[in-house]
Order: C-alpha cells, then structure tokens, then sequence
C-alpha cells in the first residue's frame, strides 16, 4: 500500500483544488471528490515517472488550431470595423450637425435687435421724442430731441429694405451725422435683418469684427490656437484641413452668409442689409484694396439677385474712386452740412433741450451759424456749452491749430532734412491761399436763405495749382480738404475756411509762403546737381602749375591722329590787369 499514497495524497489534492475552484457544485461531486474511486492504472513505482500527469491529453483539446485561429481574427476585425463605423458616422453626423448650427447662427445675426442698438446712445426716436423739464416727461414738438436730416428718408428706405437691387455709398465730411442716421434707421426696424460693422486696417481686426456681426467664428475653415466646444476638432487639438488668411475667411464667411440670404429669400423676406461704416480706415495699400474689390463683387452680385444690400460708410474720396471703377449697381448718398434755416432750427432743438430753462434769441442762433456753419457735430458741441459763442471760437481755435500743426511752414531758414514733410505743408498752404484769393474773387459767400457758400476748385485744378497730384488724399483724409463725389475740393469745413482766412491775413504771410517754396526749389536743385571734380590739377602758390591731362584721339584701325593736353592756368594778378587796361 505504500507506493499508492504518493498517488492517492496527489489525486486528493487535485480534488480538493477542484472543489474549491467549484463552489457550486452538487453534493454528490462532493461525495465522489471525498471517496475517490481506485484508479484502475497500473501502479507505479517511486521511480517511475507518473506518466497521467506529465503526458498532455490528447483530442480536442490537442492546442489551438487554423479555425479558432482565423475565428479569432474575424471577430477583431469585426469588433474593429464596428467601432470605425459608429465613430466615422458619429463625425459625418456631428458635421452636418455643426453646418447646420453654422448656418443657423448667421440666421439669428440678422434677427431683431442688434448689439449696435445696444451699445449706440440712447437717442430717443422721432415718433417717440420728448422733451424732459425739471424731471416731468411731457410730449412736445419732436425737433426739440431730433432733428430729421434731409437725408433721412432715403436712409431709412434702404435700411427697411424698401429699396432693393443697389448698393450704396454714404459720402461726407466727418461730423455730418451719418452714422447717426443709420443707427437711427436701424432703430425704427429694430435692426431686423441689419448687420453692422466698423471698419479697421488690418484685415485681421476686421475678419474678427465681420464674424462678431455674422455671429460667425471661422472654426471649421482653421483651427484657432485656442480650441473651441463648437467644432469636433477641438476635441483632438488639430488643426483645420487648411491654413488660411483673413481675405480667405472673409469670402468663406460670405460664402455662408450667401446660403443664409437664400434660405430667407424663399421665405419671401425682404433682402438682408450689411453695413460697413468707417470705410475710409481700410488702408489705401494692395491688402486693403483687395478687401474693398472683394466686397464690392459680393455687392454686386448679390443687388442683382436682392439677397443681400451693401452699405459703405465713408469720410474720404478714394473709397468712391475705388468703388467707381467697378461699380454698375452702386448709388451715391451724399450727406452735406445743413442750410441755414436748418441749422439754426437744429441749434435751437439741442438747444432747448439740454438747456430748456434759457430761451436764446434768433440772432443769436445766426452768429452761432457765421462761426461754425451747419455741421452737426459743431452745432452739437455748441448747444451743450453754458458760452456757445465761447465754444464757436473754441472749434475755430482748434481747426486753425490742427491745420498749422499738421501743415505748419518753415521759411528760408528749413533744414534740407525736413524738406519731404514741408512739401506737404506747403502744397496744402499754397491751396488755402489759392481758396482765399478764389473767395474774395466771388460775388457773394454767404447767402441769407442757404448760408455759407464755399469757394472749391476742381479736382484737376487743385492738382494744378499744389503741382502735386499724391497729397490731396491725405488732406482729405487728414479733415484739412475735403472731395465731394463730384469731384470738387473745397475747404473740409467753415471753421476752416474761417482758419485759411485768419492765417492768409496775417502780415508777411505770402512773403513767408514764397520765401519756403525758394528754399525748396534751392534744395531740389542742389539735390539734382552733380559735381565733376578732376584731380591732380592744381597751382602751388608760387604759381607753379602741376598736374595735366592727355587726351589721345585715334582712328578706327587703332592709329594715333591726334594729342590734346589741357592743364590748369592761373589768374592773372590784380596789377597786371590794371596795367593792361591803362594801356589800352
């Protein structure tokens, strides 16, 4: 029995593993894992080998095979493809969803109600203006808050869509109350389908302030440095399928704003209004002439089809040159200072109502007018000052000092360094004495019933007479000259031409004019000169002559036919001359 309890201590092991690894097993496993049956295998030795637990059983289960093997990879394979197929369509599924969210934000741009609105002043409306007295709101007469311009109503049937198949510009000097009038128009709509933005000079500024006006972010065109939720690629921190630039994303956000337009034109709304004020700050370079000739074929293209009227607000001429190059469809709104009777009516509303306890008599008003014409903004200024008369001179004060500090001359005694910028401010001296002398050569400059007539020239004229044809941009856009749309230049305000009057008065003014442009004339000519020195000639001082040259003439074989010396000669002496001329 001996050589058995190896065997019998090792099966009962084995069982009792088993049955722990078994918890649920039945009774009668247990019974036969306790009572083992014999084991009918002949017995072994101790020093024989256990040939049952060495040898590895053989069947089924001989190891793995070629089916299970090629089982196992289809089902990865499968489990595979499964999850690139529910990932691929989850992200085609969020792409047509984040297009469809693109879209729809555009559409909510143009809903009413406007950030504009919100940020603008709180001007009260026409059909609403009252007049506030010692606290008590009171209706009244609706100029007392404010005063419709002329050009109103045609701003205000361009805005609510009334107007279609055209693209307008807004031109006028700066102060004219353009923007205002916009604003105002926008307001009687309550924005509803308007889209406003503010012009800059790099393009980048402006794409930014286009996709705040669109309620477009650009974030599937390129990945910004700064992921965002709404595009599925912020999720992997990668970039865009492409890098891009700011004309880029402007024409792709055009690109969605015109499926938008479509959308709402077979709604049967009206077309969808976009102004871009302050055209005049784009600059006058290749980039910003590219943004202007991108948006103008946009304009184009869409006032013939009535989905979408463009609206350029601008203070400066090149932008109506740009724009009438190209232009079929573009109508020109221009926005001038107001006529007398105007103006004065319009400084008496401001009038009353920032001070409605002080009444001011009409002559009064009429003064005020002579000093600062019918500008808005100057009569604006004006009629919130305790002193208007004191702040009327103040305006023509600082229109007098901007001018000098901007186109300031220097006489005869200029340094050649700074002869670029005293071209400039004398061209622009040179025009305002050419408007003066022009002024006292017209019969009348101020009209009872109209006001102040300015004296202009055309625009080739006042090329003529600076003899520079680059600096009347500047000017205009430094508010010294201003361009109308007919092309004609004239002073930018009253308060200047009452500034060009003062300094063309002063004593020795156009004798200080003339004696700058000499001085430039002398530089230019030094400047075109050029000095042939020869060297090695000269005369010692005891008269003795050094140095000569040879020239040698040759013909067409090569041989010498000519020698010619020339050397330096001294003067002759004082007396001698003397001498010579007594003698003869």
């Amino acid at each position: 029995m001996k050589p058995l309890r190896p065997l019998v201590g090792r099966r009962i092991i084995y069982h009792h593993v088993a049955c722990y690894s078994r918890p649920f097993a039945t009774s009668r496993s247990v019974r036969q894992y306790q009572n083992p049956r014999p084991d009918p295998s002949p017995q072994t030795g101790p020093d024989q080998p256990d040939v049952s637990e060495d040898e590895p059983r053989k069947g089924k289960d001989d190891g793995p095979g070629w089916k299970s093997t090629a089982w196992k990879m289809f089902e990865s394979a499968s489990t595979t493809f499964a999850s690139l197929a529910v990932l691929g369509a989850a992200g085609y599924g969020y792409h047509l969803y984040y297009k469809a969210l693109v879209l729809r934000k555009i559409s909510l741009a143009f809903d009413p109600g406007d950030p504009v609105l919100d940020l603008a002043a709180p001007t009260p409306s026409a059909k609403d203006a009252v007049n506030v007295q010692d606290g008590d709101v009171e209706k009244d007469d609706v100029t007392k808050v404010w005063f419709e311009q002329p050009e109103q109503k045609t701003i205000d049937a361009i805005m609510s869509g009334q107007k279609k198949g055209r693209y307008y510009l807004l031109v006028g000097e700066k102060g004219t109350g353009k923007s205002s009038m916009l604003i105002e128009a926008m307001r009687k709509v309550d924005g509803d389908g308007i889209s406003m933005l503010d012009a800059h000079a790099d393009l980048e500024i402006f794409r930014i302030r286009l996709g705040k006006a669109l309620n477009y972010e650009f974030h599937e065109a390129s990945l910004s440095k700064q992921p965002t939720p709404d595009y599925i690629g912020s999720l992997f921190s990668v970039r865009g399928p492409r890098d891009t630039t700011a004309l880029l994303d402007i024409e792709r956000a055009f690109n969605k704003l015109e499926k938008v337009a479509l959308d709402r034109k077979k709604k049967q709304k009206g077309p969808m209004i976009i102004v871009i004020n302050s055209t005049h700050l784009i600059r006058d370079d290749d980039d910003g002439r590219d943004l202007i000739e991108l948006c103008q074929q946009r304009a184009e293209q869409w006032a013939a089809s009535n989905l979408v009227t463009f609206v350029f607000n601008s203070d400066d001429y090149w932008i109506y040159e740009r724009l009438k190059s190209y232009a079929t469809r573009m109508e020109v709104v221009t926005v001038r200072d107001l006529p007398k009777p105007k103006a004065i009516a319009a400084l008496a509303s401001y009038r009353s109502r920032y001070f409605p306890e002080k009444p001011i008599e009409k002559q009064e008003l009429s003064d005020i007018y002579d000093l600062v014409g019918g500008r808005i903004n100057f009569l604006s200024r004006v009629a919130k000052s305790h002193d208007m008369a004191g702040m009327a001179k103040l305006i023509l004060q600082n229109e007098k000092t901007w001018f000098l500090n901007r186109c300031g001359i220097l006489g005869e005694t200029m340094d050649d360094d700074v002869m670029d910028q005293q071209k400039f401010a004398s061209c622009a001296q040179v025009l305002a004495k050419a408007l003066v002398d022009k002024s006292a050569e017209m019969d009348t400059t101020y009209d009872p019933e109209i006001g102040h007539i300015l004296p202009s020239f055309p625009l080739h004229e006042a090329r003529q007479i600076m003899t520079r044809a680059d600096f009347i941009e500047k000017y205009d856009h430094n508010n010294i000259f201003t361009i109308d749309s007919s092309a004609n230049v004239r002073a930018d305000s009253v308060p200047m031409m009452n500034a060009f009057k003062e300094i063309c008065a002063v004593p020795g003014f156009e004798k200080y004019l003339n004696e700058t442009l000499d001085r430039i004339a002398a530089i230019e000519s030094i400047g075109r000169t050029r000095e042939l020195t020869f060297k090695d000639l000269w005369i010692e001082q005891n008269g003795t002559m050094r140095g000569a040259y040879e020239a040698i003439t040759r013909d067409s074989r090569g041989r010498e036919v000519g020698k010619t010396e020339f050397r330096v000669k001294p003067d002759p002496e004082p007396e001698e001359e003397e001498e010579g001329e007594e003698g003869k």
